[in-house]
């Protein structure tokens, strides 16, 4: 994917996001030391679920940012590698912080659809 179809995607999912408020929201982060494959042994997994109520664009850091009860979750939109769409209601980033060393980030909205 080249560079402006991702800024486009990753745009175009947080301008309808908003669609997603109120539901049971499940972030998997994981901190990796390559992209290649995503194993145990690379990574370092985190597990947040909570109802998400807000999200917006922080100008001053150039972060997204998801909300909810005693949640709050940004992405780096600098730093963002890939995006995608693996499922109904999954999303996808990975965010590149140095050399080696990459965040996984995995939103399942469980949709009220």
């Amino acid at each position: 994917m080249n560079t402006e179809e991702l800024r486009d995607n990753i745009l175009d999912f947080f301008e309808h996001i908003e669609k997603y408020y109120g539901c049971a929201t499940e972030i998997t982060e994981g901190l990796m030391t390559s992209t290649e494959e995503v194993e145990a042994e690379n990574t370092t997994w985190n597990l947040s679920e909570f109802q998400l109520v807000r999200s917006a664009y922080r100008n001053v850091g150039n972060r997204f940012m998801l909300e909810g009860a005693g949640v709050y979750y940004e992405i780096a939109a600098e730093k963002i590698i890939d995006f995608k769409n693996p499922g109904r209601h999954k999303y996808e980033f990975v965010e590149i912080y140095g050399y080696g060393v990459y965040r996984i980030t995995r939103l399942h909205f469980r949709s009220k659809y």
